[in-house]
């Protein structure tokens, strides 16, 4: 058994309904994600249109994060799910940095690396990840790759030619697999501003940054002594005064 992902681009509608359904299930920390789903605005006005893409651990056949791993707390299961041992991880973020699709995350709570695991405590049990049950329009799509009978099989073989993964270039072998969407959601280089219809499309500068008649001390001294000119005379003198006074008092 090999078991794969596959979403439907063409199907998907942003609901992000996979995404809050994996934070439950897996009680993600605020701030992290397993799964989340990205969108693109594609096409120029009028003729636009908005796509999604959920991203997650593509649990590679040539996993970097599993062989970077000093203490194998990123393993393999059996069914080829790249699987995460928290109680072994030592939190040193190599996993993170050696994944080129950025799914693994630092748990703040644990201080351990932690990642998408197709729900792998689900799949033990004979149920299916909980983002594919929550999908409302069945974008996701996950079963055995070896079974040439399984729904995600008989897809692929459906949609053959038109099956992309994330970064190819980089020979991981993915087991998370896309349709549809064009090759824009998966490449960002491919994804580019048209001339002319760039967010801001008259960008000046600013002649000063905040109020050109304070400068630094002023701002410092603002709250206490008034918003009036200051110079380093003045606070020399203040600092003087004060000096004087305690020598007076003998204190």
């Amino acid at each position: 058994m090999k078991l794969g992902f596959l979403v439907d681009l063409n199907l998907c509608m942003g609901c992000k309904g996979c995404e809050i359904a994996c934070k439950v299930e897996n009680e993600v920390p605020l701030s992290t994600w397993r799964l989340r789903v990205k969108y693109i605005d594609l096409g120029t006005f009028p003729d636009t249109r908005r796509s999604f893409t959920p991203l997650r651990c593509n649990h590679c056949e040539s996993a970097p994060c599993e062989r970077i791993c000093p203490v194998s707390a990123l393993h393999y299961l059996e069914n080829g799910i790249v699987n995460i041992d928290s109680d072994r991880c030592i939190g040193c973020a190599g996993c993170m940095m050696a994944c080129p699709y950025g799914a693994i995350y630092m748990d703040p709570e644990t201080n351990t690396a932690d990642k998408c695991t197709y729900c792998a405590h689900r799949i033990e049990s004979g149920m299916m990840p909980a983002c594919v049950v929550a999908c409302p329009v069945e974008a996701n799509i996950f079963g055995d790759l070896e079974d040439d009978h399984s729904n995600i099989s008989l897809y692929i073989m459906e949609h053959k030619g038109a099956v992309q993964v994330r970064k190819p270039e980089k020979h991981t072998t993915p087991t998370h697999f896309y349709v549809g969407g064009g090759n824009q959601t998966l490449n960002p280089l491919a994804h580019q501003r048209i001339e002319g219809y760039n967010l801001f499309n008259n960008i000046t500068h600013l002649e000063h940054v905040g109020d050109k008649n304070h400068g630094i001390l002023d701002r410092f001294l603002a709250p206490f002594v008034g918003h009036d000119r200051l110079d380093n005379s003045s606070l020399i003198e203040s600092a003087t005064s004060e000096q004087s006074h305690e020598q007076e008092g003998g204190h």
